[in-house]
């Protein structure tokens, strides 16, 4: 054990060190006299422990790194294995303090300083503060580097966005016309216009031998003049005709399904076959119940007229619900508010007629080869005066006022017809602006909802009238009428009477062959 000595003439305290534990020498109890001597060997014994310390891990890391210095890790464990580093009762290390120098020396200290060169202790600290200063200054710059990177991943994101908003649609219209194997296309606007003269001159030739079945777009639900001045038309004439009752905000699969037990239900109950004449999404709803249950209306079916149905795709549709284009997310949450929530309908009634959903569809159910087809396609005005065009979509019921007399003579003559008043927006104004801006956009004519091209089914007769008609024009009447020219009735009569000619020729081909 070692004696600490007070130079100053203080009574000497013996410091007992057991086994050289620290913690020892920490509890020893003195008098105050010798609180700052014990302070300053303590703070002295802790400054070479550190140092020895840094030296030893400056040793390691020159065993690992070279193999130049000359002390081995057989003579370092040996060392450690010594009777001078262990300790037990009654023999250990011995440390001196000394007040006057504030040094401690130990045995193993000065074997460590005989083991390592001089140039690696000095070396030690220059060391650590090179390591520490360079993983300083290497973190600013991974956090600069992953900033950047994650810069340029969003200008990338952008970009793309832009790119993909502003090609929009113009690789896709007009795709059926391009795809390999598709069935080509006659042109029967000849022959209707000369159906449709004959009509108008009071010639009618639709025969009674079928049921003609209606089939409504999208948001027909909502407009209760939908094909009814069409089915008044066809009741005087004597014909059995009907409009579909289906959920036109439900998706087309499961329209189809609906249509297939419409189908079925009108021929066993009258014994006759059925002649469909779908608009917009109705013709789309009506393609898909051929397409997937074709083996059992096969007999029943007699052959399908599309008025303007989009059935490669609508521009709108597809441009509205684009993933990946500038504000998708958002504009999204707005139609499902608007179909969802407010109308109570099904968001795929609209995401199926995008490019993306008709190509999948048309793909994996193609239209059979032997019912008669007839595509009718269409071109929107694009002049400013319509835009003060008016359309009506449906009736006010006023009640009874006999006591109530209008100046204007035709108000009195809406009194006398049950008090209807006409509801009327400006829909000819919106298709007006959606046909220009497809014109301007994309270079392509359309009725204002969808392209001629993309209404155009393969294998099909087609049927492109003169006459400028927009998306509505064929269910919804205009409060312009021009008495020289065709309604929407007389359209219809004279596209049936084009597919029962149609029916007829494909009938006797058949039976030549």
């Amino acid at each position: 054990m070692g004696d600490l000595h007070n130079n100053g003439g203080f009574a000497e305290n013996q410091l007992s060190v057991h086994h050289g534990s620290l913690l020892d020498f920490l509890l020893f109890s003195s008098p105050m006299d010798d609180i700052f001597t014990c302070i300053l060997s303590w703070t002295s014994y802790l400054r070479r422990r550190f140092i020895d310390f840094v030296e030893n891990l400056v040793v390691q890391d020159v065993y690992r790194s070279k193999g130049s210095v000359s002390v081995s890790s057989t003579s370092y464990t040996e060392y450690f294995n010594s009777g001078t580093c262990q300790t037990s009762s009654g023999q250990g290390e011995e440390f001196l303090a000394n007040t006057d120098s504030g040094i401690v020396n130990t045995n193993r200290s000065m074997q460590l300083r005989q083991a390592v060169p001089f140039i690696f202790q000095g070396l030690a600290f220059p060391f650590l503060a090179l390591r520490l200063a360079w993983s300083s200054i290497l973190v600013p710059w991974r956090f600069a580097f992953c900033y950047v990177k994650r810069t340029q991943a969003q200008v990338y994101s952008i970009i793309s966005r832009m790119e993909r908003t502003l090609r929009g649609s113009s690789d896709d219209i007009g795709w059926l016309q391009r795809t390999p194997g598709m069935a080509p296309v006659e042109d029967g606007t000849a022959r209707f216009l000369e159906l449709l003269e004959a009509i108008r001159n009071g010639e009618h030739t639709l025969p009674n031998s079928f049921v003609y079945l209606f089939v409504p777009g999208l948001f027909s639900n909502h407009g209760p003049l939908y094909f009814v001045a069409t089915k008044k038309f066809f009741s005087k004439m004597g014909l059995t005709c009907h409009i579909a009752k289906i959920h036109s905000e439900a998706s087309v699969e499961h329209n189809a399904w609906e249509l297939k037990q419409y189908i079925e239900e009108l021929y066993w109950g009258s014994g006759k076959r059925v002649m469909l004449l779908g608009h917009s999404k109705g013709g789309v709803d009506s393609t898909a119940a051929l397409s997937i249950y074709w083996s059992e209306l096969e007999h029943k079916v007699a052959g399908l007229a599309l008025v303007q149905s989009p059935y490669g795709g609508s521009p709108i549709a597809s441009d509205t619900l684009r993933e990946g284009q500038i504000a998708d997310k958002e504009t999204r949450r707005i139609f499902e508010l608007l179909i969802c929530k407010t109308i109570k309908g099904d968001m795929r009634a609209l995401e199926d007629l995008t490019y993306e959903k008709r190509k999948e569809f048309i793909m994996k159910h193609k239209l059979p080869e032997g019912v008669p087809l007839i595509s009718f396609s269409s071109e929107a005005k694009v002049a400013p005066g319509v835009l003060a065009t008016m359309t009506q979509i449906a009736h006010a019921e006023l009640p009874r006022l006999p006591f109530l007399k209008f100046r204007n003579s035709e108000f009195d003559d809406v009194s006398q017809l049950g008090h209807q008043v006409p509801i009327v927006i400006p829909v000819s104004a919106a298709m007006a602006l959606c046909a220009l801006h497809l014109l301007l956009r994309y270079g392509e004519k359309s009725d204002g909802l969808v392209t001629c091209r993309d209404a155009e089914v393969p294998g099909s007769v087609i049927v492109r009238p003169e006459q400028k008609l927009d998306h509505a024009w064929m269910v919804y009447s205009s409060k312009k009428k021009n008495p020289n020219e065709p309604d929407a009735t007389e359209m219809c009569e004279a596209i049936l009477t084009l597919l029962v000619e149609l029916g007829k020729r494909k009938q006797e081909e058949i039976e030549k062959s």
